[in-house]
C-alpha cells in the first residue's frame, strides 16, 4: 500500500513537534511502600519532522508505548525517547506522562486509613546533533496543602481564616528521586496536610495544629526551596503556592525557580 507520510513535503517548513496528544493509558509506575503502583496516565508523544518529510506515523507511537506500559520509570522513559527516535528516524523526541498517584495516609489520632491522590508528571526529551547526545528528565509532583493566614491570626479576637491550597514542584536531578520524598517535604512545609479520612479527633487535631502554624503562600515556597536548595542531588527546581482564598474572590500566589549550578 502507498505510504503517504513517507512522501515528500516540498513547502520547505519543519515542525518542531508532531505525534498524539492526550492518549488515555494504562501504565505502572515504581511506589516506594509498595514496589510498583497500577494507574492510568494522560500521555503526550511528538518527534520532530524534518522539511522534506510529509508526516509522521502516528500509530508507531501507540505502538512503542505498548512496549514500556509493564513499568514506567525515568530509566525507561530515556530508552523510550531513544526508540522514538529510532523508530521515528527523529532528531528530537518528547514526551509527558501525566497520572493520579495514590498514597495511604493514616489520620493524625484515630489512625483512620484512606488513600490520597496526588497530581504527577514526568516529562523527558532527548535530541541528536550528529554524534551530540543530549537529554533532559523532569519530575512534577501537585500536592494538596492547608494553610493558615498569619495576618488574620494575628488580628483576629477568634480564630483566623484558613483555606485549602496546592504546591506543584518541579525537578531535575542527578539520580532518581521519589515521588514520596516529594509529597513529604511540601506538606511538611505546610500548615497542616491533607487527608482523605477524618474522624472527629482527628478534626481537632488537625485545626489546631495549623492554627499553631500559620504559613504565608511565601512562606511555603521559600521552606520547600530551603530543603531542595541544601539537596545536592537537585540540580534545578521551581515550586509553587496557591491558596484558594476562603474570605477572597482571587488567590494567593508566590513562586521560586533556581537553577543549583548558578
Amino acid at each position: 500500500m502507498i505510504d503517504i507520510q513517507k512522501q515528500r513535503d516540498y513547502r520547505n517548513i519543519p515542525i518542531d513537534k508532531v505525534g498524539i496528544k492526550e492518549l488515555r493509558y494504562p501504565i505502572k509506575v515504581l511506589d516506594k511502600q509498595n514496589g510498583m503502583q497500577s494507574t492510568v496516565a494522560m500521555i503526550n508523544m511528538y518527534v520532530n519532522l524534518p522539511h522534506q518529510a510529509k508526516g509522521t506515523h502516528m500509530s508507531r507511537f501507540v505502538q512503542m508505548l505498548h512496549t514500556f506500559r509493564s513499568q514506567v520509570s525515568l530509566e525507561s522513559i530515556t530508552h523510550i525517547l531513544e526508540d522514538m527516535k529510532k523508530t521515528l528516524e527523529a532528531q528530537s523526541s518528547h514526551i509527558e506522562i501525566t497520572f493520579p498517584y495514590f498514597v495511604e495516609k493514616r489520620s493524625p489520632v484515630t489512625g483512620s486509613r484512606g488513600l490520597m491522590d496526588y497530581t504527577c508528571s514526568i516529562m523527558g526529551t532527548s535530541s541528536s546533533k550528529g554524534s551530540e547526545q543530549n537529554s533532559d528528565l523532569m519530575v512534577k509532583v501537585g500536592v494538596p496543602i492547608t494553610s493558615v493566614c498569619p495576618c488574620s491570626r494575628e488580628i483576629s479576637d477568634f480564630g483566623a481564616h484558613n483555606q485549602r491550597g496546592e504546591v506543584l514542584v518541579s525537578t531535575r536531578f542527578k539520580k532518581f528521586i521519589w515521588i514520596e520524598d516529594i509529597i513529604n517535604l511540601v506538606e511538611n512545609a505546610a500548615s497542616c496536610d491533607v487527608f482523605s479520612v477524618l474522624k472527629r479527633e482527628d478534626e481537632k487535631h488537625v485545626t489546631e495544629h495549623a492554627y499553631q502554624n500559620p504559613k504565608f503562600v511565601e512562606d511555603v515556597v521559600r521552606d520547600v526551596a530551603k530543603v531542595l536548595i541544601e539537596d545536592e542531588n537537585i540540580t534545578w527546581f521551581s515550586v509553587s503556592a496557591e491558596n484558594f482564598e476562603s474570605i477572597h474572590n482571587h488567590s494567593a500566589y508566590a513562586y521560586i525557580e533556581s537553577s543549583q549550578d548558578s
